[in-house]
């Protein structure tokens, strides 16, 4: 994301001994610049011996500012902290999310799913659509009962992904839903992962429901501290590293 910046340049130029009472012919300033002011000031009119001096104010355009995947990674961060993972956020955050994670795809290392970073656990911090992650249990009535301290992804070589979802129901009752699924690389972005039914604990009761269930997600983006996902359907995904890199 590009800041802008403005540069004043203010030379000083004395010009002593003038034979009459003129002006320089010239001022070479090497570039053409922009809304160029020049003030004249002197003891008195323009006799020899005298001391003029030129003041010049140079107005520049803006310079743009390169700005690399460190600070758009923190940059996308800052827009979903404290979101509910996006819950929160109105229709034009959600456009900003977008636009950075779309500057970030720019900077994904080629045939992101051989990369090792993908391994280990993952916090879901993001997601465009709130349905997306956790299904039923993060729609509006799902989420007037159940309260989401965590949702986490692990990525287990070479190819186990487990899902967790950890809530508070009501206030005062803990649970969990977990899923283990298997991985499948179906291109050098594109990845695929079967689901087994999930398992709900809550409180001391423990039980499967459910079926198989499937995803297909592309990885945009993937570095030490992040990775962004691209569902089939469009969702986006931001996912932050739990532990360090490996």
């Amino acid at each position: 994301m590009a800041t802008a910046s403005s540069l004043a340049l203010l030379p000083s130029t004395t010009f002593g001994g003038l034979s009459e009472p003129s002006r320089p012919k010239f001022l070479d300033f090497r570039s053409k610049p922009t809304n160029l002011i020049l003030s004249v000031s002197s003891h008195s009119r323009f006799c020899k011996g005298k001391t003029l001096r030129v003041s010049a104010s140079v107005s520049v355009p803006n310079l743009e500012v390169q700005t690399g995947p460190g600070d758009l990674v923190d940059s996308i961060l800052s827009k979903v902290t404290q979101s509910d993972r996006g819950v929160l956020l109105k229709k034009e955050e959600h456009e900003k999310v977008a636009e950075v994670a779309q500057e970030l795809q720019k900077y994904c290392v080629n045939e992101p799913v051989k990369c090792p970073l993908i391994f280990g656990d993952w916090d879901v911090v993001y997601c465009s659509v709130p349905t997306s992650p956790g299904g039923g249990y993060r729609s509006a009535l799902g989420r007037l009962v159940l309260t989401t301290k965590e949702m986490i992804q692990g990525i287990e070589a070479p190819d186990i992904v487990k899902n967790k979802v950890i809530f508070s129901a009501f206030g005062f009752l803990d649970g969990e839903v977990s899923l283990k699924g298997k991985l499948t690389a179906l291109d050098d972005e594109w990845v695929q992962v079967i689901f087994e039914p999930p398992e709900l604990k809550v409180g001391g009761l423990e039980f499967r429901y459910g079926g198989v269930s499937e995803v297909k997600l592309r990885i945009t983006y993937i570095d030490d501290k992040i990775r962004l996902g691209k569902g089939s359907k469009g969702s986006l995904f931001v996912f932050q590293r739990r532990n360090s890199c490996v």
